[in-house]
């Protein structure tokens, strides 16, 4: 696989998911091993899992004893502790689901393997640029700000900050396995939309010779085996969606809210300390580098979702093109079944019943403009009552 492997041009699935594997390996959240294309248990990369999530879970409890019970950790304000806590108790959830999810989440890794095994080189070339340069330099950022926060913090602080710093590279990490999944079904949905353009142009290109009897004992039957081949295909990849769908569903659903609240937190810390006129520029650059990186990574996964599912739909309005396109009664019988077959599959990526497209982005910017401007009207009431209270005070 090493050998095969080059940064920004993979040829197949293995490549491509290279760098992803890698830090999910590092991250010991990757029990498996690559042998002759098949993805396989290991029993020790198993147990360095189960080691590392152990690990997790006391370094978990330690950070809630020191927050809840002791006192170590002060949140300054009750917004900070709502956020620290809801942090807490997202991501520790994300992480369970992921360690619980280890055998189903190995199927479906070789299932897309199998249907992605025939796609072409040029297809992999161009989505390794975007994979590679997003898994990598987001691994890295999360590295940086990692150390940014050890700095800043005191030394009774250091455990809490490095289980903070996990537990963010794991949550980016499987939310870039889901986003890479869902690319590499999106050129399978592209090729089947590809394939049966072809055919719809053999097709047309062929109509004034219908009739003949060549047509039908050598056209006919190819058409037949092709549109077959491609229902097939269509059927293992809508599969793959809903097996998709089932894994990365409660992951899905933590990720949002958890994006969605660190967003709206850090954009009220940051209005606040602009606010205050305390000069603390590292923490503005912290805040701000929080909302961007929460930012781009629900952005991505909407993106990716929302253009996959566009690409699937793709194909239906391809079969209805290519069903008047013909008037061969084999033909058009196959071309309905295929009709039925995407009409009982509905492609769309979504978690627990809610769609992950372009309205749901919608929906969050929406909701987090208003929260700001909510927000901004009600520090600037409070602080020109300030002004007030204080020129009746001197007056007085």
């Amino acid at each position: 696989m090493r050998k095969g492997c080059r940064l920004f041009y993979a040829t197949d699935f293995q490549s491509l998911m290279y760098p992803c594997f890698t830090f999910c390996r590092i991250l010991g959240i990757f029990p498996y091993r690559i042998n002759n294309s098949t993805f396989e248990a290991s029993k020790l990369c198993y147990i360095l899992s189960t080691i590392v999530f152990c690990v997790f879970c006391i370094c978990g409890i330690i950070t809630i004893y020191q927050l809840d019970v002791s006192g170590t950790i002060h949140p300054l304000t009750v917004p900070r502790s709502l956020e620290r806590h809801s942090f807490f108790v997202l991501s520790t959830f994300v992480v369970i689901v992921t360690y619980v999810l280890r055998g189903p989440r190995l199927l479906l890794l070789q299932t897309v393997l199998e249907i992605s095994s025939k796609l072409p080189l040029e297809s992999y070339k161009k989505l390794s640029k975007l994979i590679h340069v997003k898994d990598i330099f987001g691994f890295l950022f999360l590295v940086g700000m990692g150390l940014i926060c050890c700095i800043m913090m005191p030394l009774n602080l250091i455990l809490s900050t490095i289980y903070l710093t996990y537990t963010g590279m794991l949550l980016f990490q499987m939310d870039m396995l889901y986003i890479n999944c869902v690319c590499v079904l999106k050129i399978c949905f592209k090729k089947i939309n590809n394939n049966l353009v072809k055919v719809q142009e053999l097709v047309i290109n062929d109509k004034p010779h219908l009739l003949r009897r060549t047509y039908h004992e050598q056209k006919n039957p190819f058409l037949l085996m092709k549109l077959k081949a491609l229902k097939k295909q269509h059927l293992m990849v809508s599969d793959t969606v809903q097996m998709l769908n089932t894994i990365f569903s409660l992951q899905l659903v933590a990720t949002i809210v958890l994006s969605f609240a660190e967003i709206t937190f850090n954009l009220y810390f940051y209005i606040v300390l602009i606010m205050s006129k305390e000069k603390q520029e590292l923490w503005n650059w912290v805040f701000i580098m929080c909302i961007v990186y929460y930012t781009i990574k629900i952005v991505l996964i909407v993106w990716a979702c929302d253009s996959g599912k566009d690409q699937a739909a793709k194909i239906g309005i391809t079969v209805h093109d290519l069903l008047n396109s013909t008037n061969d009664k084999q033909i058009k019988d196959e071309l309905e079944l295929f009709s039925m077959q995407i009409l009982h599959r509905e492609n769309v990526f979504a978690a627990k019943g809610l769609t992950i497209d372009a309205m749901l982005l919608t929906a969050m910017v929406g909701s987090i403009t208003t929260y700001l401007l909510i927000l901004i009207q009600f520090l600037v009431t409070s602080h020109s009552c300030d002004k007030k209270a204080i020129s009746i005070y001197e007056i007085a």
